[in-house]
């Protein structure tokens, strides 16, 4: 088969190395890829969200499956086009992505179907938002765009000031676009947060092996909300107990209210859960792969991955068997200085290989390209570099080893990923 992702980043990377290990991916390509994807899939020039230029690309190269990962062609509706023209497909139609396209919708939705999740009040007015949360009185409180914002459009105001702030920023002064034309408004809830990715044909729910993000830029959770800066799987505080009440009570209704609403849901589904004393919660839905998630759940599978997808899209899930490697998975995000905010770009990267890797770990590429030979940082998150170990233990003792061969001028990275993991706090 003639394979196509879509996508550039550390994430698409874990998705083309997965299927390439599948004896009928023949030719993999990559729209637009970058330098370390080159390695390992043909890169293919255009924008991740130039719907014409994939469905073009696909149908002039004989294209028999294209893979859409990241959440903004998902949302424009580039399944849609590219099941129009007879391409099959990984990834959900646009008016099932709108579960990640708008928290508004999504909320909603979970408070219809009795799905668990914050108490929460939407505004598309800034002064009522304001007068809520002033009304409430109960801090931390949670402010979100309704729409994409590239992972960062979400707000935890510690006072009434900082919530003010934010409203401002979000509705006003339009930090995130159009994204924040509305909001949602939302408790606080306590506990311990874990990704659960699942594959899905709109009826069978297969989850994968959990995971745990970490999501500000420095130690100790102190920092900017970033994108992620690592991960590790499985994650310790999902035991099968609550994975049970997780399918129960949040992964059979979700794709059962989908379907309801006219909205089947074929692809990966995202679960962001908030695991408290009361049970598990939703505090959001992705439309795909999580990232940095894919770059520590994708290394654990044994199954085949192009077979898994085909399924998805032939609705035959319910007869798959996915195996999974009972090992442990960690990876150490290597990002510019100054991310989220302000960086430089453009720096050589020293302690890779021809390939773009690293001896004793696999590295995964977010935001690099080559030149003369070389390759040079060209984004905020550069690379991902992820190890697998008996133990977790292991498996973090490998990575951050790696990590250590690896250098470029203001590279910045995570001390404790995996730390609170190896110690899980009760709650």
């Amino acid at each position: 088969m003639k394979i196509l992702v879509v996508g550039s980043g550390g994430r698409e990377h874990a998705i083309i190395r997965a299927l390439k290990k599948s004896p009928k991916a023949e030719t993999i390509y990559a729209l637009p890829g970058n330098g370390g994807i080159a390695a390992d899939a043909i890169c293919v020039e255009g924008s991740a969200t130039d719907i014409d230029r994939v469905v073009s690309f696909s149908k002039d190269n004989g294209i028999d499956f294209v893979v859409v990962a990241p959440d903004n062609p998902l949302v424009l509706g580039m399944v849609d086009a590219l099941n129009e023209a007879g391409i099959a497909t990984f990834g959900p139609r646009a008016n099932a992505a709108i579960l990640e396209g708008s928290k508004v919708f999504s909320k909603n939705l979970m408070k219809k179907y009795g799905i668990p999740t914050a108490r929460y009040e939407t505004f598309d007015d800034a002064h009522a938002a304001v007068a809520y949360i002033e009304k409430m009185n109960e801090y931390p409180v949670v402010i979100k765009a309704d729409g994409l914002a590239l992972g960062k459009g979400v707000i935890i105001a510690q006072n009434f000031a900082e919530a003010q702030d934010a409203v401002k920023s979000i509705m006003e002064d339009k930090a995130f676009g159009a994204s924040g034309n509305h909001i949602v408004v939302e408790q606080f809830l306590e506990g311990v947060e874990v990704s659960v990715l699942a594959f899905t044909d709109s009826k069978t729910v297969k989850p994968m092996i959990s995971s745990m993000d970490h999501k500000r830029a420095n130690d100790n959770d102190e920092g900017l909300n970033t994108g992620g800066m690592g991960t590790i799987a499985p994650n310790p505080h999902y035991t099968d107990a609550i994975a049970a009440e997780c399918m129960e009570k949040i992964f059979l209704p979700t794709i059962r209210a989908m379907e309801q609403e006219g909205r089947p849901f074929k692809g990966c589904l995202y679960f962001g859960l908030m695991l408290n004393k009361n049970g598990p919660y939703v505090i959001e839905y992705n439309c795909r792969f999580g990232d940095p998630e894919t770059q520590v759940v994708l290394p654990l599978l044994e199954s085949d991955l192009l077979e898994i997808m085909l399924a998805t899209y032939h609705e035959t899930l319910a007869d798959m068997e996915i195996r999974w490697s009972d090992k442990s998975a960690a990876c150490v995000i290597l990002a510019s200085g100054g991310y989220p905010v302000k960086y430089q770009t453009g720096y050589e990267i020293h302690g890779l290989d021809a390939d773009g890797q690293c001896e004793g770990a696999v590295v995964y590429h977010a935001g690099t390209k080559q030149s003369d030979g070389k390759y040079l940082t060209a984004g905020g998150r550069v690379l991902g570099v992820t190890c697998t170990g008996d133990t977790l233990e292991l498996a973090l003792e490998a990575a951050y080893k790696a990590v250590k061969n690896i250098s470029f001028t203001d590279m910045h990275y995570r001390h404790d990923i995996g730390k609170k993991a190896l110690s899980p706090e009760k709650f």
